[in-house]
């Protein structure tokens, strides 16, 4: 007799998703009355921000980039790396403020943006405000930039005293796997926070909720696409990086990446192929696990759409200088956080709270995360094994088998 299949987080999330439609519009009163359940949820995830985001960060600066090790190789793919990011952003930006996928929505929220409110703060301001004055207080308030800003210079300074940041290193790994474990946790709830929602949405805005996100997934989709073709494919040639090797070469892994939502699961293959087509391994081995922290270009594009549609749903109209203050706290809120399950919404309801934007969007957008996340996850490898190449062009070392030479060295 066969085994009945397990129904797995993805499945449920679905059902919850759907079961929240049919209540919310089949029995509105009750619908409207489910909105605690989401707020529980909402409030479980905001517990697993500013620890995730310390722990991640240290170790992800203060164990991988030693610029004074890796030399000019480190210096080189971290430029690229920023470059790229920054790109995605800008895009990201662009299109949700074409597509404008929130809009209509209304879920209600502060309509003050903490930090970049609309008091017309000036530039000396706003770069004052990003410091903090005290960690513990920033943490409370759950303020993600300057908890970043703080954890940023803390990993640096570990990063500079040797053998004594060990222990400090080995307790924030304990501590980041501790959270995966407690984010495991937390999502189990997950789909009856995201039913609740969805419930208290339709029931109180009726059934156009969908098609709004309907949009924020094609507006998702048209711009990784976009993103590829016209800054990774120029970027590319702008290198003389063999189009069609490279395709043949990254077409598994993103593939993998693409089927299972981790780029972990990629990893292996990423690597392997990437030295197979004439990437030498000193550079494979840095480049690939460092970007899987710091060259999330996919994971840029859906936050930058995200946390607009956040706002858009609230019915707040951001300048364009409230809307990079926000995407580029996530860039750096984000950096280190790969390996956390569900981390792009861990960073994203961090970041909307801090901004005083409506977290529920987050439990909104969870119901169709998936199918963004396999995109976001392919980009992501994609681009990370893109990197490689362009770093070994960038220091003329691609296509030299100097794995014999660095074994017996």
């Amino acid at each position: 007799m066969e085994k009945r299949r397990k129904l797995t987080q993805t499945h449920l999330i679905f059902i919850g998703m759907l079961l929240g439609l049919i209540i919310g519009f089949a029995f509105p009163g009750i619908g409207v009355n489910l909105e605690p359940l989401s707020t529980i949820f909402i409030r479980l995830v905001k517990t697993i921000i500013v620890p995730i985001i310390f722990a991640t960060l240290v170790v992800g600066i203060a164990s991988h980039t030693d610029l004074k090790a890796v030399g000019r190789m480190g210096v080189k793919a971290i430029v690229y790396f920023e470059i790229v990011t920054t790109l995605a952003l800008f895009l990201g930006l662009l299109v949700v403020n074409i597509t404008k996928p929130g809009k209509g929505i209304m879920l209600g929220g502060t309509g003050e943006i903490q930090g970049i409110s609309a008091k017309h703060m000036t530039i000396k301001e706003v770069v004052i405000n990003i410091f903090p004055e005290n960690f513990f207080d920033s943490a409370a308030r759950g303020d993600v930039l300057e908890v970043v800003v703080f954890t940023i210079i803390f990993a640096i300074a570990l990063s500079l005293i040797k053998e004594k940041k060990k222990p400090i290193i080995d307790f924030c790994e304990a501590l980041s796997e501790t959270m995966f474990k407690y984010t495991n946790i937390v999502m189990r709830f997950a789909p009856v926070g995201v039913g609740a929602a969805i419930a208290a949405v339709v029931a109180s805005k009726g059934m156009n909720v969908l098609l709004n996100l309907c949009i924020l997934i094609a507006s998702f989709y048209g711009a990784i696409i976009f993103f590829m073709l016209a800054v990774l494919l120029p970027a590319a040639l702008l290198f003389k990086v063999p189009i069609k090797k490279f395709l043949a070469a990254v077409k598994e892994p993103a593939v993998i990446a693409f089927s299972t939502s981790s780029s972990e699961a990629a990893l292996p293959k990423a690597m392997e192929n990437m030295e197979a087509i004439g990437v030498p391994r000193r550079i494979v081995s840095f480049v690939i696990p460092t970007g899987y922290s710091f060259n999330l270009d996919g994971t840029t594009i859906y936050l930058s759409l995200a946390s607009v549609f956040a706002a858009q749903a609230a019915g707040i109209d951001l300048s364009f200088s409230q809307q990079l203050m926000i995407g580029f706290t996530l860039i750096f809120a984000s950096k280190g956080a790969a390996g956390v399950p569900r981390a792009s919404l861990v960073v994203l309801a961090g970041t909307l709270a801090s901004f005083g934007l409506p977290v529920q969007a987050v439990a909104v957008i969870l119901g169709v995360d998936t199918v963004m996340d396999m995109g976001r996850t392919a980009v992501n490898v994609t681009g990370n094994c893109l990197a490689t190449v362009i770093v070994a062009k960038w220091e003329k070392q691609f296509g030299n088998n100097h794995d014999q030479t660095e074994q017996e060295a």
